[in-house]
């Protein structure tokens, strides 16, 4: 029986590595436009009415999906609940809609991105505010 051939423990400088793949960062794309379209018009839950796709990252061999989306903070319970309920229902329609042999597993996270961009706000106007208060 033949070994398995070892992986090397030497990289490639950045500039000489390969290009990453083309088809996993279409079909990202496509996922996001269509979910937010499913979302927006599909979907007859009221909780995920104001749920925001902010990125789609899907795996090489596009098994996996994952789905980062936004929503209101008091939201975040109903609206994770509600994604996992529908996630079958999202996978059937964009089965129907992209056209693609397998269909990725949809994985919903919530993206804090959009509360450390809150957070990062309100330090710079609290510092913007020192600064007038001192210079005054």
């Amino acid at each position: 029986m033949v070994a398995a051939k070892e992986r090397s423990r030497f990289k490639l400088p950045d500039g000489l590595a390969p290009a990453p793949k083309r088809r996993p960062v279409r079909v990202a794309d496509a996922i996001r436009n269509e979910l937010a379209v499913l979302l927006l018009y599909k979907v007859k839950d009221p909780a995920l009415q104001q749920v925001t796709i902010v990125h789609v990252e899907v795996s090489n061999d596009l098994s996996r999906a994952k789905i980062y989306y936004a929503c209101a903070p008091e939201m975040e319970d109903k609206v994770s609940s509600g994604l996992e309920r529908a996630r079958g229902f999202l996978r059937s329609a964009l089965a129907r809609v992209l056209q693609m042999r397998y269909v990725p597993e949809l994985v919903f996270f919530s993206d804090p991105s959009i509360e450390y961009d809150d957070k990062m706000k309100k330090i710079f106007q609290e510092i913007a505010s020192e600064n007038e208060t001192g210079s005054v």
